[in-house]
């Protein structure tokens, strides 16, 4: 039976409705992912999550290692340990992960710079004594533990600075045991070196840390008396 359309006069058949098919949300990895698009979405998260909390200690742990050269390094990090990222099964090993790389990254900077300790006096710096010199200043020190109380005065900028005077062979070590936390024998395994070696180069290094501090107070007017 013929059907009168509305609002017509000619009686036609109505045309079938078209009806237009629903379309499910869209995936965050592309309208057309698959499990593989999703787990790459999820992978790179997961990276950026990590390496948004790391990042102000990568970079400062660079500064202490290779100066001016700190962001090319932590680049350096990214991009490999991205690459890497694989690799990692446990989420709470990300941060050790991370620092290891970078480190490296670091260690081959400073193997491509071909830098080599400078001329050190150790006969001097052998000699020098932190305490000696602070209590020769104050008469009538108020610790047993005066050259540590010193040190303490001093902010992360001006301990850089410090750093960045050493030679790379005593600067590095020092950087991974006392600022990075790693043990000598770990720190011997990083640098592949002997553990002789590295406890030698620490020692070296904490002396002529103290005479450069030291130094640095004096030229920048920061001891007793001087301003700060």
């Amino acid at each position: 039976m013929p059907v009168r359309v509305a609002g017509t006069t000619d009686e036609r058949a109505a045309p079938p409705e078209r009806r237009t098919p629903k379309r499910g949300p869209r995936s965050a990895a592309g309208p057309s992912a698959g499990p593989g698009a999703e787990r790459a979405a999820e992978r790179k998260q997961a990276f950026r999550e990590l390496v948004g909390a790391q990042l102000p200690r990568l970079y400062w742990a660079a500064r202490a290692l290779v100066g001016d050269d700190a962001e090319d390094a932590v680049q350096d990090c990214m991009v490999k340990a991205f690459e890497r990222f694989d690799q990692l099964h446990d989420p709470v090993a990300g941060p050790a992960w991370l620092r290891r790389i970078l480190i490296n990254c670091c260690r081959d900077r400073l193997r491509a710079d071909a830098r080599h300790p400078d001329s050190v006096g150790f006969e001097e710096v052998e000699s020098f004594s932190l305490y000696r010199k602070i209590a020769y200043e104050d008469p009538f020190p108020y610790s047993d533990s005066l050259h540590l109380d010193f040190l303490q005065e001093f902010g992360r900028e001006d301990v850089h600075a410090v750093l960045r005077r050493l030679p790379d062979l005593y600067r590095v070590p020092l950087v991974l045991v006392h600022m990075e936390g790693f043990l000598a024998r770990e720190t011997a395994e990083i640098l592949q070196v002997p553990l002789g070696t590295v406890l030698a180069r620490l020692h070296r290094g904490r002396k002529l840390f103290e005479k450069r501090m030291w130094d640095y107070a004096e030229e920048n007017g920061l001891l007793k008396g001087g301003s700060r």
